[in-house]
């Protein structure tokens, strides 16, 4: 069965994410008063990041079972990790650990043990800074993550599938994404094709959809296309959005529509648990 090679240090897998940086996402989610789109999605970036980090740390310090790259689409195409990621496609999970562009203090409410809330700070790593401006070459950035993926997979031929994530609020603006989109998909390790889910950010207030197994709930022709474009879940990632509650069958693809904030961070999450069987 696909889909089951174990990450180690040896036969690492790749996260890619796709970010829309065009100049809608400095609107609200779903056209609400809030936290513009660039800033929301940065936040779950980091927060995922910071998470893969925690998740590769063992005893001996991190282990590079992921390979990651942040790739931004608006005014241009460009990996957007810096310092000594900068102009790196993909670079190892302990690089990212050991290099966050600043620690921010937030803070956030906790339930105090007697029915109420009591703000706690906690320390944010931050890797990924929000931008937005442009237009939207999703194709150009489709393309140029195969171009990494190509590499990726050709130092580890029997890896888990690289798994490509595309957060966008709009339609592609240089061509049609479902050819760029297929080609990506057409790529493969010995273990299975890549994975290409998607999050479709809207400019509606319309109800979030979430693992969709058909494009029937979905009016929006943009919503419609990134839907057809996205991977089936493989099973075990079927099941770990089961253990969250959703309802989802062979059919059901990594896609969600309308996102807000924690949506985001919830996909981000569940996307990526389908290429976490260590070793």
């Amino acid at each position: 069965m696909p889909y089951t090679a174990e990450l180690s240090r040896t036969n690492p897998t790749c996260l890619i994410f796709l970010i829309d940086q065009s100049s809608s996402m400095v609107e609200p989610f779903g056209g609400q008063p809030g936290k513009p789109k660039a800033e929301g999605v940065a936040d779950g970036i980091n927060r995922l990041l910071q998470n893969l980090v925690l998740k590769c740390a063992k005893s001996d310090g991190i282990r590079d079972y992921f390979q990651v790259g942040v790739l931004g689409y608006g005014g241009r195409v460009a990996w957007c990790l810096t310092g000594p990621m900068a102009g790196r496609k993909l670079v190892p999970i302990s690089l990212v650990a050991n290099n966050p562009l600043r620690v921010e203090q937030r803070t956030r409410k906790t339930d105090d043990g007697a029915g109420g809330l009591v703000e706690q700070k906690f320390k944010f790593p931050v890797w990924f800074e929000p931008v937005a401006g442009g237009r939207t070459p999703m194709c150009q950035a489709m393309t140029e993550a195969g171009t990494a993926i190509e590499e990726f997979v050709g130092k580890y031929p029997d890896c888990y599938p690289p798994l490509v994530i595309n957060i966008s609020d709009g339609k592609a603006t240089d061509g049609h994404p479902e050819l760029a989109a297929a080609k990506l998909r057409g790529l493969s390790s010995s273990d299975g094709n890549v994975l290409l889910f998607n999050a479709h950010l809207s400019a509606t207030a319309a109800r979030p959809i979430e693992f969709p197994s058909s494009e029937a709930e979905l009016a929006e022709p943009e919503a419609r296309i990134l839907f057809k474009i996205s991977s089936v879940l493989p099973p075990r990632l079927q099941e770990a959005a089961k253990a969250e509650g959703f309802q989802v069958g062979k059919t059901t693809r990594g896609f969600v529509f309308n996102a807000d904030l924690v949506s985001v961070i919830r996909f981000l999450d569940i996307g990526t648990r389908a290429a976490q069987k260590f070793r």
